[in-house]
């Protein structure tokens, strides 16, 4: 574990303040978490799916990969469907058209392509977890996290992708890391699958980064190096919005 967190940690310009882990393991706090990490997986599978749509693949593929998500955000966002309806879903091999002239296409399709497929069987794990420990699902308003990001994101392209895809590798180690720490103050069933989700993370991470640095096509550290510290502050300042991303608790 020790060897795949280490980019992790040299990533990152923080760790996870003691005081969000101490709240985040209290059993009160049980049902915000599990509903909001349900919710992230469902964001993360999204916003690849918007990457895809936006640059690499043409109309009707476009179409395909929103019906592939669409009972996910059914169950989100209207409670319609459940376990039984869910099951298998995220196994469906979509297949889609890159557009021509799209240099990087092929490659931003095949990693964002697994990256939604895994997404999405985590948020059906979740789902699981959930009504294994009567937690009932009700949508949580999204936490500051991903939005303080993302409004840094340059106008013009391709430096805007390349932002979207640095933002999403900071969402992934960051939770990488938030899983490593907070298992071990678990109980045995989600000790045993937030450690099972760390490699997946990992190399989501490693995923994003590789597309921005080949899309870029130049240097992109000074990128990195911005985006690192909006991430540390939003993790680092007071929050009064407990969610699976937030700052520090008020």
């Amino acid at each position: 574990m020790q060897q795949l967190l280490a980019p992790i940690y040299r990533f990152l310009k923080c760790e996870t303040p003691d005081s969000w882990i101490k709240k985040a393991s209290h059993s009160d706090n049980l049902s915000v978490i599990l509903r909001d990490h349900l919710l992230c997986e469902l964001k993360a599978a999204q916003s690849a799916m918007f990457l895809i749509r936006k640059y690499a693949v043409d109309k009707e593929s476009a179409s395909r990969l929103t019906e592939w998500v669409k009972p996910y955000e059914e169950f989100a966002y209207k409670r319609i469907g459940d376990l039984s309806s869910l099951k298998g879903k995220s196994n469906i091999t979509k297949q889609v058209t890159v557009r021509e002239n799209c240099p990087y296409g092929q490659d931003l399709v095949d990693k964002m392509v697994l990256l939604i497929k895994e997404e999405l069987h985590h948020f059906y794990q979740v789902m699981e977890l959930m009504e294994k420990k009567n937690v009932p699902y009700e949508l949580l308003e999204a936490g500051r996290y991903a939005k303080g990001m993302m409004k840094h994101v340059k106008t013009f392209e391709p430096d805007a992708l390349v932002d979207k895809l640095i933002i999403g590798a900071f969402i992934e180690a960051r939770s990488c890391e938030r899983f490593a720490k907070l298992a071990p103050h678990l109980d045995a069933d989600l000790e045993k699958f937030y450690i099972s989700l760390l490699r997946s993370e990992a190399r989501h991470y490693q995923d994003y980064l590789s597309l921005a640095e080949s899309i870029s096509g130049k240097d992109i550290s000074e990128r990195v190096a911005f985006f690192a510290t909006v991430e540390e502050d939003l993790i680092l300042l007071p929050d009064e919005d407990f969610k699976f991303h937030s700052g520090l608790p008020v």
